[in-house]
């Protein structure tokens, strides 16, 4: 247990359905502010019915006042809970009293925050506790609960026990090296290192659908001037948001759509046609769409089905949907299609026909088809974690090819470093202000 801190108070939550409101505390005051407040030592978590009174003796509320002590409490510290009336001016009075009587004012996220530095949390689990309160589907909801319950550090911590046991092997290695066995070559160490690259490979894909269970899916109609963007956007937005008209080059701008669909989150971008325009300002929604692809989750290729199919400029490493749009002009029977580059859907946005199987493939695509019982929650600083700890992986890998095992235990280290920063395993003092700040009071 760390050393103990100041006493801290907020309002946990305003008025509910059931008029209720929480003033909630922590630090190591808590228990004289309860006694104060009670007139008596509390019992530990026992509830206790009384008036809340201020300085004066005069009535502010009443209600219930709960105790917990350290170390079983959300924060790992005393933690006081006074619940009330939800009347915002009741709470205000209550809160008034706490502070006046030595606690301050929390910090947003400095509850979890302390349940951090505690050890009743890692980091991962810290940041799981805001995706469940700003969670927008069931299915994120979901998600933030598993990573909360630790799913996302166990997974990390598996890989993070994988490298440790490559650099073991290999700094054994090192110090023996008078031994005829060359152990760098050895094809247990190839194997070991494959797994561990494998298992990392799949915790990036899983963290990323999870990134957008979390985030929503960010989707980018893309396409030839009127191949049918906007009316595939207006088509899954349900109304009409896009000006639609045969004349090519309608669309000059970016155009942003909040959509949900079957449960998920969607950010629709609607772009201007890739086309070389001699329009100045064409050519400036043109270059927007393409720094707009760049930033994707997924890119939905729009062509029109009653002409051949143009060269489009897509940003390399960035999924692709195929889009043969038109298909009840063109009398191509609507269905599915894979191919080397990616898979190819006939629709029709203007009179639906196969719109079912493209909402299938963006639940998909946002982590919600086979296998989404398993996602957990992620956020953009965990993906950034697993790039860097996958690239020294890699560099491990290339290094002990060559036999340069100093290096590649170096790489292994900084590896192990990088996935650290996920759970907080390493030195997170830099991270604790930017992420905590993002919470919510109370929490």
């Amino acid at each position: 247990m760390t050393e103990q801190r100041e006493t801290i108070a907020a309002i946990a939550t305003a008025a509910g359905a059931a008029g209720v409101g929480i003033v909630r505390l922590s630090g190591a005051g808590c228990r004289v502010i309860a006694a104060t407040l009670l007139g008596k030592a509390p019992t530990p978590r026992h509830a206790h019915y009384l008036r809340f009174r201020d300085g004066d003796g005069e009535v502010i509320d009443d209600g219930l006042l709960l105790y917990f002590p350290a170390p079983h409490s959300y924060t790992g510290e005393d933690v006081l809970e006074l619940q009330g009336h939800g009347s915002p001016l009741l709470l205000q009075a209550l809160l008034a009293r706490c502070l006046a009587l030595g606690a301050r004012p929390a910090r947003p996220g400095e509850f979890t925050e302390r349940a951090f530095l505690e050890g009743r949390l890692d980091l991962a689990q810290a940041e799981a506790v805001a995706d469940l309160v700003a969670a927008g589907s069931e299915a994120a909801l979901r998600a933030a609960r598993r990573s909360l319950e630790g799913e996302f550090s166990r997974r990390v911590h598996a890989v993070v026990e994988g490298l440790t046991g490559l650099r073991v092997w290999i700094e054994a290695a090192l110090d023996f090296p008078e031994e005829e066995v060359d152990f760098l070559a050895a094809p247990e160490l190839q194997r070991r290192l494959h797994d561990v690259s494998a298992a990392l490979d799949r915790l990036r894909a899983d963290a990323g659908r999870g990134k957008r269970l979390v985030d929503g899916l960010h989707v980018v109609i893309a396409g030839a001037p009127n191949a049918g963007k906007s009316s595939l956007l207006n088509a899954l937005a349900g109304e009409e948001r896009a000006i639609v008209t045969e004349i090519a080059g309608t669309t000059r701008d970016l155009l942003r759509e909040q959509v949900r669909i079957d449960g998920i989150e969607l950010t629709l971008v609607d772009t201007a046609g890739l086309r070389e325009a001699p329009d100045r300002v064409e050519q400036e929604g043109i270059r927007r769409a393409r720094a707009e692809l760049e930033r994707a989750d997924l890119v939905l290729a729009v062509l029109d089905d009653q002409a051949p199919p143009p060269a489009l400029p897509l940003p390399a490493g960035v999924p692709v949907l195929w889009l043969h749009n038109k298909a009840d002009l063109s009398g191509a029977p609507v269905h599915a299609e894979r191919r080397d580059d990616g898979e190819h859907l006939w629709i029709s946005a203007r009179t639906g026909a196969g719109l079912d199987t493209l909402r299938a493939r963006l639940r998909d695509a946002a982590g919600l088809g086979e296998g989404s019982e398993g996602a957990f929650s992620a956020r953009t600083r965990h993906l950034e974690a697993l790039a860097r700890g996958a690239r020294h992986l890699g560099a491990a890998a290339a290094q002990l090819h060559q036999g340069a095992g100093e290096l590649a235990a170096e790489e292994l280290r900084q590896a192990q470093d990088a996935l650290g920063t996920i759970t907080g395993r390493v030195d997170a003092d830099a991270l604790l202000g930017r992420i905590f700040a993002d919470f919510c009071i109370g929490k």
